[in-house]
């Protein structure tokens, strides 16, 4: 793989000649990691990849091509989510990805279960759009609150998911702990098989709705999702502060008709502190250039909640720093 260091070069080049064309370059590439592929983040982060790309010798910009950062290729990659994705970042074996707030802010401080085990490096480009938590259960099941789902099979998500992390939180809080239920750490896809097979009473799965393993497990055996009240959803914002209540509206799910209050975590791009100013503000600058609004608005549901306006939204608040290059553009374009 190409160092970022051509990368820089190349940008520099492309903005001494005033062009905003690719140029002829050696490919860098740019890892993007995301998550399982029923889900929301796989998705996004292939929008995103697609977006801020412009790989050697494509169309200039102008002219119907890429408009992304010149020379830069960028790859989604799936993972199992938040937590692997901002380690891998931290250790330099991905570039970027994809993390739920709570994570990030508990891996850069180095806190709660990552007490001792700092993410110093971390840095936020933008947050994204808000993960609503889905309890799902079979059609025509219900529970009064998260203490029904002692001594059930539930899916707890995958083991380095920041679902998972935030879930045990929640259900230690109603005396649910993995000595009482029968957990199961499975991606999305594959809890919904089997819950669909009668192998799961439950699940939970954070993401942005509609999540498309959910959509097909909706319209084949239906499913039934988890109405918090309001009681609870205050409950588990004092927990887990990152956590706000939110709404999956009725109909996005077949059978589904309802109204369901749930709490939501917000998604964010992060980086490493390692990459460059210049690297990163190239980036940033194409993430939000009217070329990825589009992809962003014809893709995932979710895209059309991804905006500029909103991309700074609690960032301050969550006490994980901006990348200097991001920074640097949200200042030039007035939002910061």
């Amino acid at each position: 793989m190409k160092t970022v260091k051509q990368l820089v070069g190349a940008v520099a080049l492309a903005a001494a000649l005033g062009s905003t064309s690719a140029i002829a370059a050696d490919p860098t590439f740019f890892r993007i990691g995301t998550g399982g592929a029923g889900g929301t983040y796989f998705p996004i982060g292939g929008t995103i990849a697609n977006g801020i790309s412009a790989p050697p010798g494509s169309r200039p910009c102008d002219k119907g091509g890429q408009c992304g950062v010149p020379g830069l290729i960028a790859i989604a990659q799936s993972t199992t989510a938040s937590v692997f994705n901002n380690a891998a970042v931290q250790n330099g074996e991905l570039e970027a990805g994809l993390a739920a707030a709570d994570v990030t802010r508990s891996m850069f401080l180095g806190e709660g279960k990552f007490e001792g085990k700092e993410h110093p490096k971390l840095r936020i480009v933008a947050n994204l759009y808000p993960e609503d938590l889905h309890l799902v259960m079979p059609k025509g099941s219900s529970i009064g609150n998260l203490g029904d789902l002692a001594d059930k099979r539930v899916g707890i998500a995958q083991s380095g998911s920041g679902t998972q992390v935030a879930v045990l939180q929640m259900l230690e809080a109603w005396g649910v702990t993995r000595d009482n239920m029968d957990e199961a750490e499975l991606n999305n896809s594959q809890s919904a098989e089997r819950l669909a097979d009668g192998q799961l009473d439950a699940y939970f799965y954070a993401a942005g709705w509609p999540v498309a393993a959910m959509v097909q497990l909706a319209s084949t055996k239906g499913m039934s999702l988890h109405s918090f009240s309001e009681e609870d959803l205050a409950k588990i914002n004092g927990i887990i502060p990152a956590y706000i209540p939110s709404k999956i509206p009725g109909g996005v799910y077949e059978g589904v008709d309802e109204d369901v209050l749930t709490p939501a975590v917000s998604a964010l791009l992060v980086v490493s502190s390692d990459l460059s100013e210049e690297l990163v503000y190239g980036i940033t600058k194409a993430l939000w250039n009217g070329n990825t609004r589009k992809l962003l608005d014809n893709g995932h549901a979710k895209g059309k909640q991804i905006t500029a306006e909103t991309a700074l939204d609690g960032v301050e608040a969550l006490g994980v720093p901006l990348h200097d290059g991001a920074a640097k553009f949200y200042k030039e374009a007035g939002l910061m």
